[in-house]
């Protein structure tokens, strides 16, 4: 199978899973128990995409300076800061971090 090939299939399964959400009845989404699942899944996969493009390189954990630039956006946003405060202290804390060398 070439790649393309598994690109279309992933597709057309992506498009048929969008397809089969809208036949289900509103009423069973509504309901507080696959609310509060459906609340937790997007947290945990915005979680998984965070910790796999800081750690991640290929199929190795690199720790380097995107983990404490996230640590301090992190930390930024328990305090309530603004997104425009925390990207640019994030960027900031990584760009000082690999200017002194720290960077893979």
């Amino acid at each position: 199978m070439s790649v393309w090939s598994a690109v279309l299939l992933a597709a057309c399964i992506c498009m048929a899973l969008k397809a089969a959400g809208y036949l289900v009845p509103a009423t069973v989404m509504e309901a507080p128990r696959p609310a509060r699942i459906s609340d937790f899944l997007t947290v945990a996969l915005l979680a998984a995409l965070v910790a796999v493009q800081s750690l991640g390189d290929g199929q190795a954990i690199v720790v380097d300076a995107r983990v404490p630039a996230v640590l301090v956006a992190a930390g930024l946003l328990w305090m309530r800061q603004s997104f425009l405060v925390v990207v640019i202290a994030a960027a900031a804390v990584a760009a000082l971090l690999r200017l002194l060398g720290w960077a893979t």
